[in-house]
């Protein structure tokens, strides 16, 4: 009853006091939870909720979004803190700092959370931030005079397509931003602009749930026809009729009911031309204005990426288009790149993957590099090139590759990274001769390095990154064959918190992806080390697994290994290259190590942690491996693989079913 008491008093305040609010840069709300005690002045509490303020504004401009763990001895303060997904960092440093300085001065509960219109600053006594649902009456605003001129009935109709539409992009963006913007004409004359975000550290379908509870009350809170704002502990929503965000936005249509009338002119030459010319003059006509729409869909798509690229850097783009320079990454010149990779000649080319083809450069100062070229009109290169660039300019890892720069320049779209001479270990591991130049001391590196760079990109990283797409050809190999991992076009981020996601999408390579990705489309940090596992197998046998079910062996190199380990012939899987220099003892424990990665639970496999703990530390003894779930194709005869490059990303598209 107070709450609904207090939500109520919001509103009738809210209408004269929003506008001078959002102008002047004054909080939009500042909610100090009257359930909570105050805390008293240089407290335990207090002195531990001033170190967890001053600590926000530089851990969250880093991503947009930080959730404190806690920060002192108790009493323990819990914090959170997010910017709008259209911001830059500096920017969003700024508007952390305002506010937590404000949340200060303003509040002496032990739970309190504040809006800007550009960030909100949480803190509380209790770590519970995301198990709390949107009540759909906790703090929210709506404002502005009713604006008579406009059918309200029509407007609310609209709004309504473009929040849901909006909503949706926002609860299920595969990058986890929770962020989206939209636009949309309900006049000639006059379009509603609309934006909506999440805190990252709810799922997606809580994301949706609190959004459809915003826009619910967006409609029953006021009748106002120029813009409202809800904001709650989870999610916020805003609309206007002019453009109050940073970010490009995709123009929607809203579905009319009333089709084009045919003119008494169009019936006439119609019925006189005859059907062939008219069927030429159709088909002419749907196949210019099919290019047509996909062009400029496409230039919207890719125009959309370019600012969602742009905005988390800090990264300025000018109105011809054009990429200035970054805070973390640098922008290059095509002319530069050309130059370096001789015209992208084939003398120059190192491999072609599925998004496009690499090329070893060199730059004016003689450092070399290699360019991935991405395919120049494919929208899933444009999409790969974003999540390059999001990802890897924010991590730097001894086992990762570096991303150097990046080019974006009409159709090409450039990523230039560190040069790898050794190229990928997949060109080592699966060619008789180059083989040979491994011993087991080598290979033992690169496995601890693959697990190194595994463990800060699931754990040690402010992010927390799920690659998706591990195998050999995407672990390069330096000049002293140190491992980097590298392709993060198909990575996804994960929330502190969150342990798997859902995709329709299923992307990757399959014999190196988890059974329950490539059936289901659940994937977690459990997918990663199943690719991982797979790899350590192929490291320790020689052989491929994709592939492996047409010897006589057994079905999949997973099935081969199983049999041997449980008929205690486990050195017959070992290659015997590697025997002349390996200790018995150190392999079969990779080997063991690489069959508890592949169990078929995702539960029962190891962390990547513990993987490298038990790589480490001979000492600690193995749990025994469960039988793994052997994924076959039905029907490839031997002369229908093809003979490929080594360095090329492959996707089997094979039927599948497990056994």
């Amino acid at each position: 009853m107070e709450k609904d008491l207090l939500s109520a008093m919001v509103f009738l305040i809210i209408p004269l006091l929003m506008r001078p609010i959002l102008a002047s840069g004054d909080p939009v709300y500042t909610f100090c939870n009257p359930d909570y005690r105050n805390y008293t002045l240089n407290s335990p509490f207090e002195n531990n909720l001033k170190l967890l303020l001053e600590s926000l504004p530089t851990n969250t401009s880093v991503t947009g979004f930080y959730d404190n763990n806690s920060t002192g001895e108790d009493p323990k303060v819990y914090g959170q803190a997010l910017c709008r997904g259209d911001v830059n960092s500096t920017v969003c440093r700024d508007c952390i700092e305002t506010a937590s300085q404000e949340i200060l001065k303003q509040c002496k509960s032990e739970d309190a959370i504040i809006w800007y219109e550009l960030c909100q600053v949480r803190y509380s006594l209790q770590s519970s931030f995301s198990l709390s649902e949107y009540t759909g009456k906790y703090p929210q605003q709506i404002y502005l005079e009713k604006n008579l001129s406009i059918n309200p009935v029509h407007f609310d109709q609209v709004l309504t397509y473009l929040m849901n539409n909006i909503s949706s992009e926002a609860a299920f963006d595969p990058l986890k931003r929770m962020f989206a913007t939209g636009e949309i004409k309900f006049s000639r004359k006059e379009t509603i602009y609309g934006l909506v975000q999440c805190t990252r550290d709810i799922s997606e379908t809580s994301c949706d749930s609190c959004l459809v509870g915003a826009l619910g009350d967006l409609h029953r809170c006021c009748d106002s026809r120029e813009g409202g704002i809800i904001v709650s502990k989870l999610c916020n929503m805003r609309f206007e009729l002019y453009q109050f965000y940073n970010a490009s936005s995709v123009l929607l249509t809203y579905p009319s009911s009333k089709g084009p009338k045919l003119k008494t002119w169009m019936v006439v030459v119609v019925t006189c031309i005859p059907i062939s010319v008219l069927a030429v003059l159709v088909g002419s006509f749907t196949a210019y204005h099919g290019r047509k729409k996909r062009t400029q869909r496409d230039e919207k798509s890719q125009n959309t990426l370019l600012h969602e690229l742009t905005s988390p850097t800090g990264v300025a783009i000018t109105q011809d288009g054009e990429l200035v320079s970054a805070e973390e990454l640098s922008f290059m010149d095509l002319s530069t790149i050309v130059a370096a990779t001789d015209n992208f000649s084939d003398s120059n080319k190192l491999g072609k993957g599925g998004f496009g083809t690499v090329y070893k450069g060199v730059l004016p100062d003689g450092k070399e590099v290699a360019v991935k070229r991405l395919s120049r009109k494919s929208w899933q290169g444009f999409e790969e090139l974003r999540n390059e660039v999001i990802l890897i300019a924010k991590l730097q890892h001894r086992n990762l590759v570096k991303l150097l720069g990046c080019g974006i320049e009409g159709e090409e779209k450039l990523l230039v990274y560190e040069y790898m001479p050794n190229r990928s270990l997949d060109f080592f591991i699966f060619d008789s001769e180059k083989r040979t130049q491994l011993d087991w001391k080598t290979c033992y590196n690169i496995i601890t390095g693959i697990a190194r760079g595994l463990l800060y990109l699931h754990e040690d990283s402010h992010l927390k990154i799920i690659h998706r797409d591990l195998k050999p050809s995407n672990v390069l190999l330096d000049h002293e064959m140190v491992a980097k991992i590298s392709d993060f076009g198909m990575a996804r981020i994960f929330c502190e918190n969150q342990y798997s996601a859902n995709t329709r999408r299923v992307v990757g390579t399959y014999g190196y992806m988890a059974p329950e990705y490539a059936m289901e489309g659940l994937f977690s940090i459990k997918s990663d080390i199943f690719s991982f596992g797979v790899i350590l197998l192929e490291i320790i046998s020689g052989k491929k697994n994709s592939g492996f079910y047409l010897t006589k062996h057994a079905q999949t190199l997973l099935a081969y290994a199983w049999t041997l380990w449980n008929e205690g012939k486990e050195l017959e899987f070992v290659d015997p290259l590697l025997m002349e220099s390996c200790l018995a003892t150190e392999v079969l424990k990779c080997m063991h190590i690489g069959l508890l990665c592949v169990q078929e639970d995702p539960a029962d496999r190891p962390t990547i942690s513990s993987v490298l703990l038990h790589l480490r530390n001979e000492s600690i003894s193995l749990p025994h491996p469960k039988q793994p779930v052997f994924v076959v194709a039905r029907v490839i005869q031997i002369d229908q693989i093809p003979t490929t490059n080594p360095f090329v990303n492959q996707l089997t598209v094979s039927s599948l079913s497990p056994r």
